[in-house]
């Protein structure tokens, strides 16, 4: 049991450092869908459901991550400060 909690901290740091790339906003809500899937999963079926669990929400956390990320680019001004704006 401890190890399926590790797995969603972990998943859970990982998506603390996500920044506004859809790569990285998809990968992180696979890594955050297949932790929690497979932890329900386990919890209601087994290691069966944990499997189907992971498959799920991998899945599933991917689309939302990918449907979720502004489009938006980082520029920076003549100073050399960041700023986002939309992207052409």
């Amino acid at each position: 049991m401890r190890w399926k909690f590790a797995v969603l901290a972990v998943g859970l740091v990982l998506a603390g450092c996500n920044t506004n790339s859809a790569d990285q906003r998809t990968l992180g809500g696979a890594v955050i869908g297949a932790g929690s899937g497979a932890i329900i999963g386990g919890i209601a079926g087994g290691g069966r459901g944990a499997a189907i669990g992971a498959a799920v929400g991998g899945v599933a956390g991917a689309v939302i991550g990918r449907a979720t990320t502004p489009n938006n680019c980082i520029y920076r001004d003549r100073y050399g400060r960041r700023f986002e704006a939309r992207c052409p």
